[in-house]
């Protein structure tokens, strides 16, 4: 079977598909092709001349191995597949691990052994914490995944067969309003992507949220995940999200409103955007943003088909700068905000503005350009708009979000030289 290739992820996988040292575990929200990637690794592996026997592959959300849901099941159903395998490197790859009470114990095991390169998925954030986590410190390393990117939206579209249209901005447009889910882009109508978009939060909230944490209270556990749905992108707090709550008759304590959050989070719906300081480079505690894993999440729960493009360009933005394995946050100076500060493992920077336009008025483009221009270092600074005429200013970058992330382009963090840096 022909399977739709996630470059950006392959390319970050692929110096360890032959380490059987370190564990590689991919997560990501469900059903946004974690399963496809490790397939195509897979592939991969047989077409660089790996014999298939030497592959193990166990998918335990599958019919035939729904049962294992123990150690000692998992260790079992590993050997009957593996038994006639070739000597060498054996490739061992474990779909939706969580399934099964202590996996952690059985994939240690068989990585203390050697001799197995080890490739684990899971759906939410449950999977790195406990034991895997004080096991196997330093031995694993966590490839996160996204929802199909606007270029990904686009190529997967001509991989299916399916038309694109010459305008990319009716082509965004699309991917807003129905989402960037893989598989929903198999059915033709709007109606039937957002079913499939429901039916994959109904099966968040059961295996993540119900069968994994204890929430007494769901009514108002469903009234904090709306809230936070419907007022993505906005700057907030627990403070303020209590007092909006409140005053929609709805009261619960501070306790309960973070923990419903990082639930929230752990089961990978919502991600936490934090305020960050760029003159002392550390994060700040309170206000913060929340971003949705995909915003399908938001148009198939709402009637309103309205586009609001402020907070939806900047989850586009946000989703598309971590899927390239930036850090990215909500940027600070004196009483200017900049939308993002992004950071890479090399601990390069770029700042980045998000606006649908910057052409109603010179004030509006002075409010985008302004942050960006009070910082004084030598770090690449980026305006991005939806469809706007390209603007040239203070040697800032203004880029259209059809043609950066259209073209999967990049931040300019792989080409910036870290000039001297300037005290603000």
């Amino acid at each position: 079977m022909e399977l739709f290739r996630r470059e950006n992820y392959l390319r970050k996988i692929r110096g360890f598909y032959h380490d059987d040292e370190i564990i590689k575990v991919i997560t990501g929200v469900r059903r946004c092709g974690k399963s496809c990637l490790m397939q195509t690794v897979a592939q991969e592996l047989v077409e660089s001349g790996i014999s298939s026997a030497s592959i193990v592959y166990l998918d335990l959300d599958s019919r035939k191995l729904r049962k294992v849901k123990t150690a000692d099941e998992l260790e079992a159903a590993i050997e009957s597949a593996s038994a006639g395998a070739p000597d060498g490197l054996k490739y061992l790859f474990i779909d939706e691990v969580q399934n099964v009470r202590g996996y952690e114990e059985v994939v240690n095991a068989f990585r203390t052994d050697g001799g197995w390169s080890i490739f684990i998925t899971g759906s939410n954030s449950y999977l790195l914490s406990g034991e895997l986590m004080t096991k196997l410190t330093g031995r694993y390393i966590e490839f996160e995944m996204q929802t199909l990117t606007f270029k990904e939206y686009e190529d997967m579209k001509v991989f299916l067969g399916k038309s694109v249209n010459p305008n990319p901005v009716v082509e965004l447009d699309a991917y807003i309003l129905e989402g960037g889910f893989p598989k929903a882009l198999g059915y033709e109508a709007l109606v039937d992507k957002r079913a499939y978009v429901k039916s994959v939060v109904e099966e968040i909230l059961e295996k993540d949220v119900r069968r994994r944490v204890q929430v007494r209270n769901m009514p108002v556990f469903e009234t904090v995940r709306k809230y936070i749905t419907n007022n993505f992108g906005a700057t907030t707090s627990l403070t303020n999200i209590l007092d909006d709550l409140a005053k929609q008759g709805v009261h619960i304590k501070r306790e309960t409103l973070d923990r419903y959050l990082r639930i929230l989070e752990d089961a990978k719906i919502i991600r936490r955007c934090e305020r960050f300081d760029m003159k002392s480079r550390r994060s700040l505690r309170g206000e913060q943003k929340y971003y949705l894993a995909d915003l399908s999440f938001y148009f198939a729960l709402n009637t309103d088909n309205r586009i609001n493009y402020g907070p939806v360009l900047e989850n586009i933005v946000y989703s598309y700068a971590r899927s390239l394995g930036y850090e990215v946050s909500v940027g600070r100076i004196g009483k200017l905000e900049c939308d993002f500060v992004m950071r890479s493992p090399a601990m390069e920077y770029a700042y980045v503005q998000v606006a649908m336009t910057i052409m109603n008025s010179l004030s509006t483009e002075d409010r985008e350009y302004r942050p960006l221009e009070q910082i004084r270092d030598n770090w690449p600074k980026f305006v991005i708009t939806r469809s706007d005429p390209i603007q040239h200013r203070s040697g800032i970058v203004h880029e259209n979000v059809t043609e950066l992330i259209g073209e999967g382009r990049t931040f300019g963090l792989e080409q910036a030289s870290a000039l001297p840096e300037v005290d603000y």
